[in-house]
């Protein structure tokens, strides 16, 4: 846990993972946990991507890693439907 990568990635598993959680202890299933694989592995992948780019100092690393969190982040919302918080 040593840079930025890290912590927004591991929030976002964090937070699929409860997501999952939470639904599997429900009567009717929403979703197979195959569902969860995609953003899971977008995670890593933001992640791998987001650290090469702190350590090759390259601008355009970051600009994918942030568009592979922003797909894994479409994917959640439009695949999986969470049920998101009214204000």
């Amino acid at each position: 846990m040593e840079t930025v990568w890290d912590w927004v990635t591991v929030f976002a598993f964090a937070g699929l993972v409860t997501l999952m959680l939470q639904r599997s202890s429900e009567e009717v299933l929403r979703d197979k946990l195959w569902h969860y694989a995609p953003p899971a592995i977008g995670c890593a992948i933001a992640n791998q991507v987001g650290n090469a780019a702190i350590e090759d100092g390259q601008a355009l690393y970051h600009v994918a890693a942030i568009a592979i969190m922003v797909a894994v982040v479409v994917y959640v919302v439009k695949v999986l439907k969470p049920e998101l918080p009214r204000i």
